[in-house]
């Protein structure tokens, strides 16, 4: 280990030599590498984690750039996946660490094998689905995991640890139904809420990742940073002895009695990612036969093909695409059934 790297940071006693020592032999996981995620990665890189794991199924572009601070024009002019971007400039952060890039979208396909074999995970996702999927596998695999999540002005974050604390569950049984809560792309977001919030999450994750669980943060944090409001909700005695996940261990997200492809309208974005199951699609052979139907563009990591003024497909080889310039579900299943094919 770096002694003089991390000399500022092990002198505050409460991590010290022994906790630094702890820090570089964790591993966890950041599901979602946006704006929170991206925040979250940076502080855990630049702390000495020893091992990131890095989820995103997207790729940057322009609109990122106002919060989401690891990615730049370059990342955004060459579309490239968030988690490879990521990657690359952590890695001339901190050499010294272990990271790994997952371009791919978390779904109850590959959260066992992405999710394992790491101390803990960190929330970066904008969307409930994930976090409730996550949560399953942090309740059955005894895994903790830090919630986290802004829009506007405004933001939240919690630190679940199984068997100890109320799961997600416990305090929101069901996630909220579609078009009922605010996103990005309804009410905006601004920069300084991100790190607000992530600075609360990457603290509990020092705490839990030292060791020092009983500096843990056990209430809830609201914060609203324009009306200069802060709320820390007690929420301990919500833990439910008939909570389906923590008490009755049902694993309704990992393992879905309902296994089909669902189409997800995405934060911040005019976009709906469709997914085509478990399929490898040929980018170079989709990019010979869709040339006629518009400009096509093409790196290592996906294929964008501009079908007409509006609309735009994004096309993955896992077999996930991001139909651009709309939210409306049914539209961009007739898009990509059209130029894609399922």
């Amino acid at each position: 280990m770096d002694m003089n790297r991390y000399s500022r940071q092990m002198l505050f006693a409460p991590i010290g030599p022994s906790g630094q020592e702890k820090l570089g032999q964790a591993r966890v996981a950041i599901v979602g590498l946006g704006a929170l995620g991206t925040a979250l990665a940076n502080h855990m890189a630049r702390a000495g984690v020893g091992m990131l794991r890095l989820i995103d199924r997207d790729f940057v572009e322009e609109s990122n750039l106002q919060r989401q601070m690891l990615f730049d024009e370059a990342d955004a002019q060459n579309f490239m996946p968030k988690a490879v971007a990521a990657e690359r400039k952590l890695r001339a952060i901190n050499s010294t660490l272990t990271l790994e890039a997952h371009v791919t979208d978390l779904t109850w396909k590959n959260a066992e094998s992405l999710l394992s074999g790491v101390d803990l995970i960190l929330d970066g996702s904008d969307n409930f689905q994930v976090r409730y999927l996550v949560n399953d596998f942090s309740v059955k695999h005894g895994v903790p995991w830090i919630y986290g999540g802004a829009v506007s002005a405004r933001g939240m974050s919690y630190t679940i640890r199984p068997g100890v604390t109320p799961c997600l569950r416990c305090l929101f049984p069901d996630a909220p139904a579609p078009g009922t809560t605010e996103t990005c792309d309804t009410a905006g977001v601004i920069g300084p809420i991100i790190h607000v919030i992530a600075a609360y999450q990457a603290t509990e994750a020092l705490k839990l990742l030292c060791g020092a669980e009983e500096a843990l943060e056990t209430r809830m944090r609201h914060i609203d940073l324009w009306h200069n409001q802060a709320q820390a909700l007690q929420v301990s005695a919500q833990k439910n002895d008939q909570c389906p996940c923590c008490a009755k261990r049902q694993w309704d997200y990992l393992d879905p009695a309902e296994k089909e492809a669902q189409e997800i309208s995405m934060c911040g974005r005019q976009s709906v990612q469709i997914s085509l199951g478990q399929v490898k699609l040929d980018l170079d052979s989709l990019a010979e036969r869709l040339r006629h139907v518009g400009e096509t563009e093409r790196n290592p990591f996906m294929l964008r093909v501009q079908i007409d003024e509006q609309h735009r497909l994004a096309v993955f080889p896992d077999g996930r695409i991001l139909v651009q310039g709309t939210t409306d579900t049914a539209l961009a299943k007739n898009l990509v059934a059209k130029y894609i094919g399922f």
